[in-house]
């Protein structure tokens, strides 16, 4: 059994001795190996080793099984000899970017950035820097296990990697970290590591060995501001599918489809206003956005799959908020939902006849045409309340036949149609996405907020609101000539806090 807890690489490097004391070339520590005494088991080890040519050392991730597998080495760092410490500020700092650098890299692709180093910057200040410093570590560790170990030796090491990331306690230093980098590295920081659980996943699918994503989701919240922002990042594979046309998938087709992740953002706006016997805490949509990006480059979804713009769309959005504590909530109240769907039906008949002079050929002339003209809303959105929750759900409809696309599937006529809205549907002028196959929903037309009324108890008081979503992705053939359909759903939760004062 792997290690109930990952190492604090951070202290360990801290600890180290001044190179004068050291009695061999390297140091090193265990970061996960088997507990098992029935045969040996690989363990995954970081080593420091001095340099013999310069007071400098380098660090390693290595395989102990029999040989020493190197698997990955960092830069070189000088040692400051005036330094307390074996590394100094300076040098832990410069480590902490190579870690975070070489996880970048596995990314596929830089969204048109240039090819040099990131630039990271440096922490304001050292309070936190241990926890982003292990969880970069520990990110780069799986990264290194998937794409770097042998297949044969690298499953216990990357089961226990996967118990380590996902835990409650590097999810909140991944909060940290994006906020330590950025949102520009955050973005291609989650494709990198997203990329690399996808491969995780196919291969272990490929082996017909199920596995639970390392990291199915990953979100954030922030609260400040008078307002409330969730980021959410997750890979396409690892969302659960809730219905197929077909079991079945071409191999072209399912690339495109696999290698894609989602990627959010929810931005609410709050208000407080005291009154003379209550307080009125409103909440409204600011913006909600919901792009699928592509975790490799067009050219290789071209050359081994069927295209970028095969790809996820999202189909419907759920989102809940709830005061945890409700012993001083008097009531909430919701805006209307949008109106039905708008449905436009123009019928135009008519019918023309003529009859020809006599000295002429016998003849009798008569047409007639019907014109119809049928227009339907794509998105419906609708606020409902369940107790002191309030319930925010947007819904995309087939705009010929009003069906709702996350529980339906195409046609088979409108499969055969050129001109159905889901062919083309990310160049067509009515497309209901944007260019790049998104979704972007703006407070001013969907939704008119929800008003929370509670006791003027709750003055002075942190109140804790439960944000919850269900995002439902859809695919229906948009080029490729194919019947296959599926729509996959993902869940998430956070928790929001807001002062009444």
């Amino acid at each position: 059994m792997a290690s109930c807890s990952f190492p604090e690489v951070h202290a360990w490097i801290q600890s180290l001795p001044p190179l004068s004391q050291w009695r061999t070339k390297s140091l090193s520590l265990c970061l996960c190996s088997s507990s098992s005494s029935s045969q040996p088991q690989p363990s995954l080890s970081l080593s420091i080793s001095r340099n013999p040519d310069s007071p400098a050392v380098t660090f390693s991730i290595a395989f102990e099984f029999n040989l020493h597998i190197s698997l990955w080495t960092s830069r070189l760092y000088r040692i400051n000899p005036s330094s307390p410490r074996l590394l100094d500020e300076e040098a832990m700092f410069g480590l902490l970017c190579n870690f975070i650098e070489d996880v970048l890299r596995y990314g596929s692709y830089k969204n048109g950035s240039s090819t040099s180093s990131p630039k990271i910057p440096k922490p304001y200040s050292y309070s936190y820097f241990s926890d982003i410093f292990n969880l970069a570590f520990l990110t780069l560790s799986l990264l290194i296990c998937i794409y770097e170990a042998p297949a044969n030796l690298r499953s216990s090491c990357l089961d226990s990697l996967k118990g380590h990331l996902i835990n409650c306690r590097s999810r909140n230093e991944s909060k940290l970290l994006m906020n330590f980098i950025g949102p520009n590295l955050e973005e291609q920081w989650m494709r990198s590591v997203n990329l690399a659980i996808t491969n995780w996943i196919l291969e272990r699918q490929s082996m017909n060995h199920m596995i639970k994503a390392p990291s199915p989701l990953f979100s954030y919240v922030l609260s400040a501001f008078g307002m409330w922002k969730v980021h959410l990042y997750c890979p396409i594979i690892a969302m659960d599918v809730v219905n197929t046309s077909n079991p079945s998938i071409d191999e072209r087709l399912a690339f495109s489809l696999n290698y894609n992740q989602l990627e959010g953002v929810i931005q609410f706006n709050y208000k407080l206003t005291i009154r003379e016997n209550w307080v009125d805490v409103f909440v409204d949509t600011d913006n909600i956005r919901f792009d699928i990006v592509r975790l490799v480059s067009e050219t290789l979804m071209n050359e081994q799959g069927v295209g970028a713009s095969e790809k996820h769309f999202p189909s419907r959005i759920s989102l809940q908020l709830t005061p945890a504590v409700q012993n001083n909530i008097l009531s909430v109240s919701v805006g209307k939902s949008s109106e039905n769907p708008t449905r436009e039906i123009s019928s135009e008949k008519a019918i023309e006849a003529g009859f020809e002079p006599p000295n002429s050929y016998l003849g009798l002339k008569i047409s007639a045409g019907e014109t119809i003209t049928t227009s339907l809303k794509p998105w419906k959105f609708e606020e409902s309340v369940l107790g002191y929750s309030a319930n925010l759900n947007w819904f995309l409809h087939d705009p010929i036949d009003g069906r709702e696309v996350s529980s339906s599937k195409p046609s088979r006529l409108a499969l055969l149609n050129p001109k159905a809205w889901f062919k083309d549907r990310y160049s067509s002028a009515y497309r209901p996405f944007t260019r790049q196959g998104g979704v972007v929903f703006a407070g001013d037309e969907y939704g008119e907020g929800v008003k929370w009324k509670l006791c003027k108890s709750a003055m002075g008081k942190t109140m804790e609101w439960e944000i919850r979503g269900w995002i439902w992705l859809s695919y229906w053939p948009n080029k490729h000539r194919t019947s296959y359909s599926e729509t996959r759903r993902l869940e998430f939760r956070e928790t929001l806090h807001l002062t009444i004062a």
